[in-house]
């Protein structure tokens, strides 16, 4: 069933890999030719999507920026632990790896679970449901900085026309403008799944649950660059959205109370002498800007 789908979706994705040329071959310039990244998708009761969103990022990434997909499964009850696997099985995507949870944690769990099994020092993330196009990746890959370099550690996708029905996409808008008057984090679609950036920088982020909705957020209170790129948005092919919009209004809510507390209460300092010189200091830790200042005076935070 899943090679049946392979044989009808490759060639249809293959006509438009050509339009990732000249994203890969900046990436390639501005990362070097040993850069390759981890795609972590996070999946709940996605049979019917998650085969078809693996053949296609296998398709669309070049095989030689992509070191690996793990998929995570967070305790599904269908098909989508036998999709994966059967696609393990045919050896077609080198690579793949298949993780599941035994009892269902929610999106961030299993993007954390994906993110720590992960072995390239760059992840990018998709959501399980196939709405995210992993054709984006490699232009979101190259205007991300290399790992302990200057300019932007996250690079997110905004889904400038979006396929939701039209009460999420209000809902949708409604949250991001409260969002951004509260955290002032700039960031125009906070809930869009396609995201790449640095693993460290993302382990040091403290964990909680529903925190994906929140990385640019955390990547500034942390002291990193964040930049955003438009990207394509689909149609769900199968199955339903886990998520209504008075559930996750209420969980935002709470969320943003608490992360407002994260930003005005962090503080990264910056490294202005280092004796005896020689000694190692993560690339990440001699990066990072000064904050306490400013995020004072933006906060209003005078402790």
């Amino acid at each position: 069933m899943v090679e049946q789908r392979s044989q009808s979706l490759i060639p249809w994705v293959e006509r438009d890999r050509g339009h990732n040329l000249f994203a890969a071959a900046a990436s390639k310039r501005q990362h070097g030719p040993d850069m390759r990244i981890s795609v972590i998708i996070p999946a709940l009761d996605e049979a019917g999507n998650i085969g078809r969103l693996v053949q296609e990022t296998y398709a669309s990434v070049p095989a030689e920026a992509l070191a690996e997909v793990i998929v995570v499964d967070d305790a599904s009850e269908d098909g989508t632990g036998s999709e994966v696997k059967e696609l393990i099985e045919t050896g077609r995507c080198p690579g793949l790896r298949y993780l599941r949870h035994g009892q269902r944690t929610g999106q961030s769990a299993a993007m954390r679970t994906g993110i720590l099994a992960a072995s390239s020092p760059v992840v990018a993330t998709l959501d399980g449901d196939g709405q995210n196009d992993p054709r984006d990746i490699p232009r979101l890959l190259g205007r991300l900085a290399a790992p302990g370099g200057n300019g932007p550690a996250l690079v997110g996708g905004v889904r400038t026309e979006r396929k939701a029905e039209g009460s999420k996409r209000i809902a949708s808008k409604a949250a991001n403008w409260i969002r951004d008057a509260v955290l002032a984090d700039a960031c125009p679609d906070t809930g869009c799944g396609i995201k790449v950036y640095w693993r460290e920088a993302f382990l040091r982020l403290p964990f909680f649950t529903s925190m994906h909705r929140y990385l640019p957020a955390l990547f500034l209170s942390y002291g990193h660059e964040v930049a955003y790129l438009p990207v394509n948005d689909r149609p769900r092919q199968a199955g339903r959205s886990k998520y209504n919009n008075l559930g996750r209004a209420l969980i935002g809510m709470y969320d943003l109370v608490g992360v407002s507390w994260l930003r005005r209460r962090t503080r990264v300092p910056a490294i202005v002498e280092d004796v005896p010189e020689g000694r190692h200091i993560s690339d990440l830790g001699r990066r990072l800007k000064p904050r306490g200042d400013a995020l004072a005076r933006n906060t209003g935070d005078k402790s």
